[in-house]
């Protein structure tokens, strides 16, 4: 079973669209690969400039972020760029229905969390790592400030077995 877990990076905006997870003009692009260096490129923030180049966001394997994430088009490229860049867990307040769910097709771990709880995570000081315990539906996060701090998620039965195997296509090759 793929893990799930690393390090973090935070983005703290609501309703972050798939045209800002990778740009319409990249849906051209005939390989995963070609859409890497893309990830984020749009984002804009109210308090300042997103660099999705930075350290912080080249080593992060983890995304947290607020609510509606992905909403917008359906398009599967913004779900693929997350997954050529390594990202293999999101962690929001909400998710469009759709991104949602291409995002455990890809294998990509969804987990919904209650404003609170986002919170506290928000409020970490440092370089944050999660990992993730998928039995327990329990991630914890911990700060290079030396603070920790759990969450439990609730994930339906059918995703679990889509994360579990690494996907849709993994999955179906294996029970079809």
């Amino acid at each position: 079973m793929k893990e799930f877990g690393g390090p973090a990076a935070f983005i703290d905006r609501n309703d972050i669209n798939t045209d800002e997870i990778i740009p319409a003009k990249y849906l051209t692009e005939i390989t995963k690969k070609a859409l890497q260096p893309h990830l984020l490129e749009d984002l804009h923030l109210e308090e300042g400039q997103f660099d999705p180049h930075s350290p912080e966001m080249q080593d992060a394997r983890v995304l947290i972020t607020r609510s509606n994430f992905g909403c917008g088009s359906s398009r599967e490229h913004a779900v693929w760029a997350l997954e050529v860049n390594e990202i293999n867990m999101v962690v929001g307040q909400s998710f469009a229905r759709i991104f949602r769910q291409n995002m455990f097709n890809c294998g990509i771990l969804a987990v919904e969390l209650p404003s609170e709880e986002l919170d506290r995570l928000f409020a970490l000081q440092g370089k944050v790592t999660l990992t993730v315990d998928l039995d327990k539906e329990q991630l914890t996060a911990t700060s290079s400030a030396g603070d920790t701090t759990q969450c439990s998620f609730t994930l339906n039965p059918f995703d679990k077995k889509l994360i579990k195997a690494g996907g849709w296509l993994t999955y179906a090759d294996a029970h079809y």
